[in-house]
């Protein structure tokens, strides 16, 4: 298998109402979305079993949930929820951007394609 290349504007683009998801890795033990979110788009604190849910803020400020606190975070910024973590998140005012990390996808990818929604 050869590595993956993503350079920007690269990536299979998924636009919602309240975020744009772009992912730019697909890999069965690693996913990379790309997530441009508004201020009326969030997360709820949730845990994951079977991966690590990574991110690194791009753009804006983003208030994520870690276990029981609140940290808000900005550009440079990375947070890495291993599997049990409880983590959540959402913009703290305005659009924000982050690199969004799974590892394994755990199908992660596949659920983005899937989701019908918004």
């Amino acid at each position: 298998m050869d590595p993956v290349i993503s350079r920007p504007g690269d990536g299979e683009r998924f636009e919602r109402s309240d975020r744009t998801l772009t992912v730019r890795v697909d890999l069965p033990g690693l996913s990379v979305i790309d997530i441009s979110f508004e201020e009326s788009f969030f997360v709820d604190p949730h845990t994951h079993d079977d991966h690590v849910d990574a991110f690194l803020v791009l753009e804006g400020e983003v208030e994520f949930t870690a276990g029981e606190e609140t940290v808000r975070l900005g550009p440079g910024s990375v947070i890495a929820a291993p599997p049990g973590a409880r983590h959540g998140f959402r913009s703290a005012g305005g659009t924000a951007r982050v690199l969004n990390f799974h590892a394994p996808d755990a199908g992660f990818v596949a659920g983005i394609r899937r989701y019908r929604g918004d």
